[in-house]
């Protein structure tokens, strides 16, 4: 017989499954892990550090770069934390606006990561499903900010501008004829919210789509239940946040406990999961993409009846439009002023958090009044994360540590910020 070595094996940066550039060096015996010892700083990209020497405004760029997945949630949690030391409040069709594109970034969030989680499992086709509706909601980025990803559309004071009356359509191409493209364009003839209130109608059945692919799926049972077990108890002292602590069974989502914006007008339900596995944390985020469909649903009823600002009218704060700066002299400097050295922000200290897609995504600045924070702190949800996987793989086989992974949901430009 064979004798069993022990071996210690260089996971990733390069292997596909690693989600980034993470490297996790695994000490086997056989093919069981007896510990898993993840390396970070492949990636350092020193965030907090740049924000400290660029004027706040030109700082929300950085933020979408984070989790350039979830890029308009990160924007959220910089801008309160502005908002909270300016001691300005953004417009209440602004909030709406904010809270509708925060749940479209969450559902962007959990398509990505089903999608990915799925291919690296052995799922392959959930992650072209997913992708089909990533698309709508990327459509819906790019016709408010103009890039589908890294949209810097949250400013301080409310939003970069309101809701377009058109969609963006669809022209004939060598790819598609004249018939494809007008059955392509057949819900982009309205304005966005017409667009947002079509996906919001069709996503539900999505769901279904990749709950029929996986959820009573034997393989895929197979691979996640029973898989990366987190009691309650160690998942709090481990400071998990969002669908890690959830999935193990603790009813705790900012939304609900600490209330911002406008979630507290709203109706919505916190999935919560029972064994803390990764089977569970699938579910829980499959619930959440629902949860926000419904949230979604009814920001668009409220913004379609009630017309107002969208940024508040300070000048020392927010550009003037462009129409007023070309015509008038005190708002080209404004203008001019604004984009060159920014806002001062009173001297003090400010903490903001929002419930991110992956969790509890916090923002700390210190101000000495400059135009420039003196400290930029982030509390990235996926880094407690990350920290836990030797405890969380320990004891199971290679093939695991990739569920593992999977269900942490990590990426790395918040980890390696």
């Amino acid at each position: 017989m064979a004798e069993i070595r022990n071996y210690t094996l260089n996971f990733g940066p390069q292997h596909p499954s690693a989600h980034g550039v993470l490297r996790l060096v695994l000490e086997m015996d056989g093919e069981v892990i007896e510990r898993a010892d993840p390396h970070i700083g492949l990636l350092h990209r020193g965030t907090e550090k740049l924000a400290e020497g660029k004027p706040y405004n030109q700082n929300i760029g950085y933020m979408d770069r984070l989790d350039y997945v979830s890029m308009m949630c990160n924007e959220h949690g910089y801008v309160l934390a502005l908002e909270k030391l300016l001691g300005v409040e953004a417009p209440l069709r602004a909030q709406y606006i904010r809270v509708m594109f925060a749940e479209m970034t969450r559902i962007l969030n959990h398509l990505l990561w089903i999608g990915a989680h799925g291919l690296d499992i052995g799922a392959m086709t959930v992650f072209l499903y997913a992708f089909r509706e990533r698309e709508d909601l990327l459509d819906c980025y790019e016709a408010v900010s103009g890039a589908r990803m890294h949209a810097t559309y949250f400013r301080p004071g409310g939003v970069y501008r309101d809701l377009p009356e058109c969609m963006p359509q669809y022209k004939v191409s060598q790819w598609h004829n004249e018939k494809e493209t007008r059955a392509r364009n057949e819900n982009r003839h309205g304005s966005l919210l017409d667009f947002i209130e079509d996906f919001t109608r069709r996503f539900p059945t999505y769901v279904d789509e990749y709950e029929t692919l996986l959820t009573d799926n034997r393989i895929w049972k197979q691979r996640t239940v029973g898989i990366g077990v987190v009691t309650p108890e160690r998942a709090l002292q481990l400071g998990f946040t969002g669908p890690m602590l959830r999935g193990s069974g603790i009813e705790w989502d900012l939304r609900k406990k600490q209330p911002y914006e406008v979630y507290d007008r709203l109706d919505f339900d916190i999935p919560v999961g029972v064994t803390g596995d990764c089977y569970d944390r699938y579910l829980v985020r499959v619930e959440e993409m629902r949860q926000s469909n419904r949230i979604i649903r009814q920001c668009v009823d409220w913004l379609r009846s009630n017309p107002g600002p969208v940024v508040i009218d300070n000048h020392k704060i927010v550009p003037p439009a462009r129409a007023t700066m070309k015509d008038d002299m005190e708002s080209l400097i404004h203008h001019f002023k604004l984009f060159t050295e920014g806002f001062c922000l009173p001297a003090g200290e400010a903490y903001a958090a929002v419930e991110h897609p992956k969790g509890e995504f916090g923002v700390y600045i210190l101000s000495d009044g400059a135009n420039k924070p003196y400290r930029l702190k982030i509390r990235a949800p996926g880094f407690p994360h990350i920290a836990a996987t030797d405890e969380m793989s320990r004891g199971h086989m290679l093939a695991d540590v990739v569920a593992i992974i999977g269900t942490q949901d990590i990426v790395f430009g918040e980890v390696d910020r």
